[in-house]
């Protein structure tokens, strides 16, 4: 007997497909519609959708996502369609009556400037990364929403997971569309095949980033699920302790086995220095990432080699 049903919005992105993976996925009876079966950015068709099938939980993980080049190529995208995704599933579950709600934000809604660790409290006290604003905005819409509703109904779990960066398997390698993780395993897997001596970075490398493996948050996302009522309405989801640019490189050549040498170029943008989530609320409610970096980093190459580049 399963748990109920579960709609998953983006089950055809990485982070839908690695919970989709997940073995407690099989607890549920999951619906996982397509973009061409469901666009959650038309409010009637999500409307009528939830409606018709009375899900007893929703997650929702879609959205119009990307790096700094396509956040910066196509601002009005990044902002519109998410806000659009956000704003009409949440409603839409809402009005029928779902009480359980599971919203995936991103620490891009924390202001630039922001002291690290970031603390789920700083949201809104300040500008935000230019780069990726757009984006933060509608995240932001989405996150507020779910806590409005809880503030005029305390019987609705709706409730928001804020992941650091992730990579992982069902990852994108488009350098034009990629993350920095998956673009670095691209660029080295290249160098290392073309036996180039030379891999560029973008700034000094001394950024520092934290990212997390996508099936670890599938994890603590399937934990959500069974756990809602005991989690905080917005936490932190990620490691806890972070890497600058320069090391995730030098982590990726050691496993791809690239023995050349990295020159970086100062002229291209580079985001914020740092951008480390607090995790004291994670390990409150008991949860911690398993996977290391080094872990991550192979089984995401090895999906790489035998499944991405097919």
């Amino acid at each position: 007997m399963t748990k109920g049903t579960l709609l998953l919005t983006g089950g055809s992105g990485m982070v839908g497909r690695n919970i989709l993976e997940h073995p407690l996925a099989t607890d549920w009876e999951v619906l996982a519609p397509t973009s061409r079966e469901l666009d959650l950015t038309d409010a009637t068709a999500v409307n009528e959708y939830v409606a018709s099938h009375e899900p007893d939980m929703v997650i929702h993980s879609a959205g119009q996502v990307g790096g700094i080049q396509a956040n910066m190529a196509h601002p009005v995208a990044f902002l519109e369609r998410n806000t659009a995704m956000g704003r009409n599933i949440i409603m839409a579950a809402y009005q029928s009556g779902v009480s359980k709600f599971l919203n995936l934000a991103s620490t891009c809604m924390y202001p630039r400037a922001a002291p690290n660790p970031l603390t789920e409290d700083m949201i809104l006290t300040g500008e935000l990364e230019p780069t990726n604003e757009g984006y933060a905005i509608a995240k932001i819409m989405a996150t507020r929403l779910c806590q409005y509703i809880r503030r005029e109904d305390e019987t609705a779990q709706y409730k928001t997971l804020i992941p650091c960066n992730l990579f992982g398997r069902h990852d994108k390698f488009d350098p034009k569309h990629s993350h920095l993780l998956p673009a670095i395993i691209h660029k080295v897997h290249l160098a290392k095949t073309k036996g180039e001596e030379t891999v560029e970075i973008w700034g000094d490398g001394t950024a520092r980033r934290e990212f997390m493996y996508a099936g670890d948050l599938a994890d603590a996302v399937m934990k959500a699920a069974d756990d809602i009522e005991n989690l905080p309405d917005l936490m932190n989801t990620g490691l806890g302790h972070d890497f600058t640019i320069n090391e995730y490189y030098q982590t990726v050549a050691d496993v791809i086995g690239w023995q050349g040498d990295f020159v970086h170029d100062l002229s291209k943008p580079v985001g914020m220095k740092q951008k480390l989530c607090s995790t004291e609320r994670q390990t409150a409610w008991g949860w911690s990432a398993p996977t290391s970096l080094h872990d991550a980093i192979q089984r995401t190459y090895d999906f790489y080699l035998n499944e991405a580049t097919k």
